[in-house]
């Protein structure tokens, strides 16, 4: 069975910096990329960062592009979501996610639909 769990969210004022991360299980020893949405309230969910399983390659939303960086270590068994000058417009669930092994492919998975397994999400709330 796959579970995601989400943990590092909060309340940060303007311009401080969170780093999310993803707990796996379920997983260990498949080929999977990760992605990171999120959806604030009244929204869609909208992706915000991909990333492949050999980290060779990455995807950030023009929204975050150059203020988070996303990361994975798999021999530590560890993903992770660094978000820095965080702004208002941030706030949001976040919620982590990935394909399903059984489908692997080494192109960034940009659609919602790529992802089979997700996260309960974590609020991150940026304060003005």
């Amino acid at each position: 069975q796959v579970q995601l769990v989400e943990s590092g969210g909060g309340l940060v004022q303007a311009g401080g910096s969170l780093r999310l991360s993803c707990a796996a299980s379920g997983l260990a020893f498949k080929p999977y990329a990760i992605g990171w949405f999120r959806q604030a309230r009244g929204k869609e969910r909208e992706l915000v960062a991909t990333i492949t399983w050999y980290a060779d390659s990455t995807y950030y939303s023009d929204s975050v592009k150059d203020r988070f960086t996303i990361s994975r270590d798999n021999a530590k068994n560890t993903r992770h979501l660094l978000m820095n000058a965080l702004k208002p417009e941030d706030t949001a669930i976040y919620y982590c996610a990935a394909t399903d092994p059984t489908y692997y492919s080494s192109s960034l998975m940009l659609a919602e639909s790529d992802y089979t397994y997700w996260g309960q999400g974590t609020q991150v709330t940026v304060a003005s």
